[in-house]
């Protein structure tokens, strides 16, 4: 049996040696276009009609051809890539804002390489900006909600584009957070004007920049409005740690209303009140904070401040893409705004 094969098909090398990378040239023949189209096609460059890039992409895949990051990189002076560093995925707030980032860098046409900090010291920092360094990246995105990035021993490589999440980097890096003082100013505010006496609070980890934030706000309103500051609960974001501190709150007999730093320590709350014989809100109302996906589906449906990861994770991308076409992006923070959502977790207190 005999086999042949068309210089349309692509390249095929003799049996016995190693097949040649298929190139550039090889797509273009098979496309139907030029090596220059396939290159503007391969680079995300918007120049290209809808049907010519689809011809392209169909040849790429028939083909399996990759585009060469490296020749790219010498070309174009760009990897066409974003290293993201965090710290852990097991929060909802980091998760959702890297899904936002991975999906704005798509549109711009960037791949994320993912370098995650093992260990939560300022030498598991240190290790994450080292690796950054060994990696074909243009740019790089922070997510550090814990305060390491804040001391002065660490440093990302000079010359990098950087943007940063959840920190308080001051004015050494352009910073893009949700606005976390007025996000939880907001929920106070309103079990302050459904006539609670005053607000308790279970907050997050004491390292977070983000929870620290969060409880500060909601000291600061307290005080604002001359009510007593109850003692503060800490947890560290997770369902059961809220539980833990709601089986502490509903022996509490001054205690109406409950800020959580986050949904997940309010659904704790939640079980626990339930459990303890608290009917929410008729005894005790409930205020989270994320506005997660399945807030709304708690028992009551819960009463919550929204986030816009999305929106987070676009301007992350649009500034970072910004510096690295040299374009001006002055440093400092930029905070996106956060909304109450009201459902049924909150209500005036009972006589």
């Amino acid at each position: 049996m005999s086999l042949t094969r068309s210089a349309a098909e692509g390249p095929m090398d003799p049996p016995g040696r190693p097949a040649r990378r298929v190139s550039m040239a090889d797509v273009a023949r098979r496309a139907g276009v030029s090596a220059q189209t396939v290159s503007r096609v391969s680079n995300g460059h918007p120049s290209v009609v809808g049907s010519t890039r689809e011809q392209v992409l169909t040849a790429m895949r028939e083909l399996g051809y990759r585009p060469n990051s490296a020749a790219r990189a010498l070309k174009y002076g760009q990897f066409r890539t974003i290293g993201v560093i965090l710290f852990t995925l097991s929060s909802v707030g980091n998760s959702r804002t890297l899904e936002a980032i991975v999906d704005q860098a798509a549109e711009e046409g960037y791949a994320i390489t993912l370098i995650p900090v093992a260990v939560p010291t300022r030498d598991g920092v240190l290790g994450a900006f080292t690796r950054l360094g060994e990696l074909a990246v243009d740019a790089v995105i922070v997510i550090m909600e814990i305060h390491l990035l804040d001391a002065a021993t660490v440093s990302l490589p000079a010359g990098v584009p950087v943007v940063v999440v959840d920190s308080d980097a001051d004015d050494r890096y352009t910073v893009v957070d949700t606005d976390q003082i007025d996000g939880a100013r907001q929920a106070v505010r309103h079990l302050l004007d459904l006539g609670h006496r005053t607000v308790w609070h279970v907050a997050g980890p004491e390292e977070s920049f983000a929870a620290e934030r969060r409880a500060t706000a909601w000291r600061t309103e307290l005080e604002k409005a001359r009510r007593p500051v109850p003692p503060l609960s800490r947890g560290d974001w997770s369902a059961e740690s809220g539980y833990r501190a709601g089986l502490v709150l509903a022996e509490e007999p001054d205690c109406t209303a409950v800020f959580a730093a986050n949904d997940q320590m309010a659904l704790g709350l939640l079980r626990a009140f339930h459990e303890k014989g608290k009917v929410v809100p008729r005894d005790i109302s409930v205020v989270g904070f994320d506005d997660i996906p399945d807030s709304g589906s708690f028992v009551p449906p819960l009463t919550t401040v929204h986030q816009d990861f999305t929106e987070v994770g676009r301007r992350c991308v649009e500034r970072v893409v910004r510096q690295v076409r040299s374009e001006p992006v002055e440093p400092g923070t930029t905070l996106v705004p956060t909304r109450l959502v009201l459902r049924d977790s909150t209500a005036e207190p009972s006589a």
